[in-house]
């Protein structure tokens, strides 16, 4: 029969005919079917009945099993994205209620165990959308199903099933972050209970009779086991979620005990019976301990003070105590064989799961962290609590700290933890030989290894108890460490574990340890030692180094920059790949510390580097690749400009390194930094690098480029590096570069900043060049202007501050006069008035219906900032382009509302320069002699008063702190290129050149000539200002 789909998908009516057809297509191996099978599924996913359609396709089980999961998944993704009301094309109500009615009585009928998840997570997802207010019976619904197959004999499939949904139903409501459907999960979590503990308890009896009595109906041990199982898994979610504090319910009590005493009863089972049991069987039974150990761990993560209060609790701890020190007894008497001589397996070394003891140890430890975390580091929160539930707390912090967390038993388990669980382990020691990336790198791996390792788990431990109970373990602690801190004794892996627990203690033993000498006679000789098994030992002193020498002052440097330089030696055989990658990473941590003295680590610059280079090179796995390289940025960042002598070095491997780097990004952006950092520690010497690095910045920023996502921010750091660090007269190498901002800029999104600080830097490094082009720079910048946030319009506007007074700087006026004519036709002028217009007209009206400005107060000190440059270069300029900005207004009226904004925003300047700077310009604008500047005499005077008074202080005799007369003396002790060249551009501008005193009583006097004498100026302009105004103004003796 010919499936194949030949008519276009908008001409297929859809129909369970049709729709079977395309699915058969979908489901072929001919690309050409699939291709317009997809597509005709994708067009019908809009058209009302598809999805029951697939419903109806779905529970036919006459059909072939691959095409009804096909249709089981297409109605499962449906769901997340048109089941919801607001969906766009949702799937109609009638639709809805057809799938929901069908969903559980097809799903607990279904014998494929694959078609029947897909349809509990399906009915999942609805009970997701729909409970309590659309369905508000959809979990009693299941329940009830759930009773009445239990009840009835012979429908083991039908009962299973029924766990199977309700498990999905009640993982989905537990997740969700809404109080809603919580709150609806916890008013039926009763009947739940009451019901799913009743089939627990019923088929885990059956199967532990089975085996504890040697019963004969093996097949319905087998089923009972699974479906207990099953049902455990919902408890375990249930038991969590359904209950805000369940040692206030009598029926989470009562299953708690009963739960409690079945778990000690499967661990004899699994210690009398678990080598007679079949390997199905022991994992099945294995499963339910791990669901109850998770059930424990969960409950005193989420609710720490109802698991500690609920009854048995301690006792249960103890329990697992007993574990951890079971287990831990053979770790202690496992045979552990040296890396590279020969390894002795012993039991359970090669399997892949983790064995069942080791896991109930593993939760024991989590269990004894989360009960520490209650006691000593509550959790912190916002919610409202009553009366009830801080007493509730505060009996649960102190039934933990009497009852579990004793000091006795803190000073056990540390003994315990050292001896047992830091010990390597035979598995250990093989990965280290076989696989050392790996395994180094699995060590090394993030906080979230303690879910998954018991050692890493018992280091986290030891760490919480050794902080909380300083005084207690501190004295046994280095009882244990004076036994062996001494080169007589040989044990590595004894060694290996006390000084990993000095290593981890080291905040709290740094006084109680005196680390030089141990340092001088014990390590450095250790480290030194060409025995087997001192690979060990160096691995942990690496690491040991790296933790002491950040809290300890006054350790021997140069013998721990010796020993780095010793371990990461690739021809001494006992420096192996996890010693050298060990050594690598850690070398980071000595560099670091504030302590850090580039002159007694130079010595050791040239062969530590080396190495660190040829190790870089050696190791395969990217995420060892870029520890390494951040560890070998660091050292460039610390070592400053002493690092230039070895530049060559570390730039001659970087290209073979970017080459390989292929699609990995990441090593990519760590190469871009080591560059950046290499930049500015070299300052001027860096340009010598601009051949090479030029080529690779204008790759990376190119928006068309394949690599330009990942690589933008880290290329544009390394471009504002250079810039910053590169003189004036090596500039012309980095103009080709300019072109590459303006798409950035185009391209918005979070490099916007950094697009704006380097355009800022080219126009300080290339003045005439960014003038010369600055038609193309103003056309981004305006439209940038009128759509961003306040960070981002503060940096346009002070670029264009910047572009004028360079411009000013140099070509004076007409170079000034020139630029603003580009800024009219970008229309950045005109965006400027508008907005000071607009900020007037919402200041003139008042009431709860007044008008409001766009306009933020930093901008609009910026927006009269720009006005400000043009009025002290030339009043008559400023006229020009106000004029110009408003072609359909009257000049004096414009002139007229803007002086009244720009006087009243003056209280809102705080900056003293910016404040100075308006000052003058408005100041300046007695140039003109008009009418409209003199009628604002008053408004003068009187910031004339305030910024003299801010700026000379009380001692006259000093004169104004903003004017500067040495530029030398603003230059800083270790000035780079770019802070050269601010510090020129500052000392030229006018507000650090003109004397504001000076500069009031020039253009006071030109207003008097103007008015004709000093006469008629008193009479028609200072008559009308204020008697007070004008005698604080006199005190300044200006005059």
């Amino acid at each position: 029969m010919d499936f194949s789909i030949e008519v276009a998908g908008e001409a297929n009516p859809l129909s369970n005919q049709t729709l079977y057809r395309t699915l058969i297509a979908a489901s072929s191996t001919d690309p050409q079917q699939i291709t317009t099978a997809t597509q005709q599924l994708q067009n019908w996913e809009k058209q009302p009945g598809y999805y029951s359609s697939l419903q109806s396709i779905f529970i036919d089980s006459s059909l072939p099993v691959e095409l009804r999961h096909l249709c089981i998944i297409q109605l499962k993704n449906g769901i997340d994205k048109y089941w919801r009301k607001t969906a766009s094309n949702a799937i109609r109500k009638d639709e809805k209620d057809q799938i929901r009615s069908t969903s559980i009585e097809s799903g607990i009928r279904e014998p494929d165990l694959r078609l029947a998840l897909q349809n509990a997570v399906t009915i999942a997802k609805i009970v997701r959308y729909e409970y309590p207010l659309d369905w508000p019976d959809a979990i009693s619904s299941i329940v009830s199903k759930l009773r009445s197959v239990f009840q009835s004999n012979n429908r083991s499939l039908e009962l299973t099933r029924s766990l199977l949904i309700l498990l999905e139903v009640i993982k989905e409501l537990s997740k969700a972050r809404l109080q809603r459907p919580r709150t609806s999960l916890q008013a039926a979590a009763l009947e739940v209970l009451q019901v799913l503990g009743k089939i627990y308890v019923d088929k885990t009896q059956i199967w532990m009779v089975f085996f504890n009595r040697n019963g004969d109906d093996e097949g319905g041990a087998i089923d009972s086991i699974e479906q207990s199982s099953l049902a455990l898994r919902v408890l375990r979610r249930l038991l969590v979620a359904g209950w805000d504090f369940p040692n206030r319910s009598s029926e989470v009590q009562d299953f708690w005990t009963l739960l409690n005493s079945q778990y000690t009863d499967m661990l004899t089972l699994m210690a009398n019976q678990s080598a007679s049991l079949h390997d199905n069987t022991r994992r099945l039974v294995d499963k339910h301990l791990q669901q109850i150990a998770k059930l424990h761990l969960n409950l005193a993560r989420d609710h720490p003070a109802g698991f500690a209060l609920l009854q048995g609790s301690v006792h249960l701890l103890s329990v697992y105590w007993n574990l951890i020190n079971q287990f831990g007894e053979t770790l202690g008497s496992q045979t552990s064989k040296i890396p590279g001589v020969g390894l002795k397996h012993n039991g359970g070394v090669d399997d892949q799961e983790m064995p069942i003891m080791e896991y109930l140890s593993l939760k024991g430890l989590q269990l004894l962290r989360a009960c520490a975390k209650m006691v000593f580091n509550p959790a912190q929160t916002f919610k409202y609590q009553h009366t009830e539930d801080k007493e509730e707390k505060a009996r649960s912090r102190e039934l933990m700290r009497v009852e579990v967390l004793t000091e006795s038993f803190a000073q056990t388990a540390m003994q315990t933890l050292i001896t047992r669980f830091f010990v390597f382990r035979p598995q250990d020691l093989q990965d280290w030989e076989e696989q050392p990336e790996e395994w180094e790198l699995r060590e090394e791996g993030s906080d979230d290894l303690a879910e998954y390792s018991t050692r890493t788990c018992a280091e986290k431990l030891f760490l919480e108890l050794i902080l909380n109970y300083k005084m207690q373990l501190v004295h046994p602690l280095l009882s244990i460490f004076n036994k062996v801190a001494n080169p007589r004794t040989t044990d590595v892996f004894l060694k290996d574990s006390v000084y990993g627990a000095i290593g981890l203690a080291a905040p709290v033993l740094e006084d109680r340890i005196d680390f030089n000498p141990f340092l001088r006679e014990t390590l450095a000789h250790e480290a030194q030692v060409k025995q087997p098994g001192y690979n060990i030992l160096r691995r942990r002193i690496a690491i040991m180094l790296g933790q002491w020498l950040p809290v300890k002052n006054g350790l021997d440097r140069p013998l721990v920059y010796q020993m780095f330089q010793h371990m990461l030696d690739k021809d001494d055989p006992l420096n192996d790949f996890v010693v050298r990658i060990t050594a690598g990473r850690q070398l980071k941590n000595i560099i670091l510390p504030f302590e850090f003295d580039i002159t007694i680590f130079k010595p050791y610059t040239g062969t530590i580097l080396s190495r660190l280079i040829a190790l870089i090179e050696e190791v395969e796995l990217i995420e060892h690749r870029l520890a390494l390289l951040n560890t070998l940025t660091v050292l460039v960042q610390s070592m400053e400009e002493q690092i230039t002598p070895f530049a060559d070095q570390i730039i001659s491997f970087l290209p073979p390194l970017w080459e390989q780097a292929g699609n990995e990004h990441l090593l990519k952006q760590n190469i871009l930094a080591i560059l950046s950092s290499l930049m500015s520690a070299m300052k001027a010497n860096s340009q010598k690098y601009h051949q090479l690095i030029i080529p690779l910045v204008d790759s990376s920023v190119n928006v068309q480029s394949d690599t330009y996502v990942p690589l933008v921010e880290d290329a544009l750091d390394l471009w504002e590096a250079v810039l910053q660090q590169t003189p004036s007269t090596a500039v012309p190498s980095l103009l080709p570069l300019v072109p590459r901002l303006f798409p950035v800029m185009e391209a918005g999104s979070d490099t916007l900043p950094k697009v704006l600080s380097i355009t800022e830097t080219y126009v300080y490094i290339a003045p005439h060049q960014m003038l010369s082009s600055v038609s193309t720079i103003l056309v981004p910048l305006t439209s940038l202007l009128n759509e961003s946030k306040r960070e981002i319009t503060g940096s346009i506007l002070n670029i264009i501050e910047l572009l004028m007074r360079s411009a000013h700087q140099v070509g004076g006026n007409e170079a000034l006069t020139a630029l603003t004519s580009q800024l009219l036709e970008a229309g950045l002028l005109q965006t400027v008035v508008r907005g000071l217009h607009g900020a007037y007209e919402a200041h003139q009206s008042t009431g709860p219906h007044r008008s409001k400005t766009w306009l933020d107060v930093l901008v609009e000190t910026d927006y009269l900032s720009l006005l400000s440059r043009l009025s002290l270069s030339s009043p008559g300029l400023l006229l020009d382009a106000v004029r110009a900005a408003t072609p359909n207004d009257r000049l004096d009226t414009t002139i007229k509302w803007m002086l009244s904004e720009w006087f009243r925003h003056l209280d809102n300047i705080s900056h003293p320069e910016k404040k100075k700077l308006n000052c003058l310009a408005l100041t300046a604008l007695l140039q003109t002699g008009q009418s409209w500047i003199l009628l604002h005499l008053q408004d003068l005077m009187s910031i004339w008063t305030e910024a003299v008074l801010e700026l000379y202080g009380e001692d006259k005799s000093k004169g104004d702190y903003l004017l500067y007369r040495d530029p030398d003396s603003l230059k800083g002790e270790r000035e780079t290129a770019e802070e050269e060249r601010q510090r020129e551009l500052i000392f030229a501008d006018p507000i650090h050149q003109l004397d504001l005193k000076t500069f009031i009583r020039e253009h006071i006097q030109h207003a008097i000539t103007c008015s004709g004498g000093t006469e008629a100026f008193q009479e028609t302009w200072v008559v009308n200002v204020d008697r007070d105004v004008v005698e604080e103004f006199g005190k300044l003796c200006i005059f």
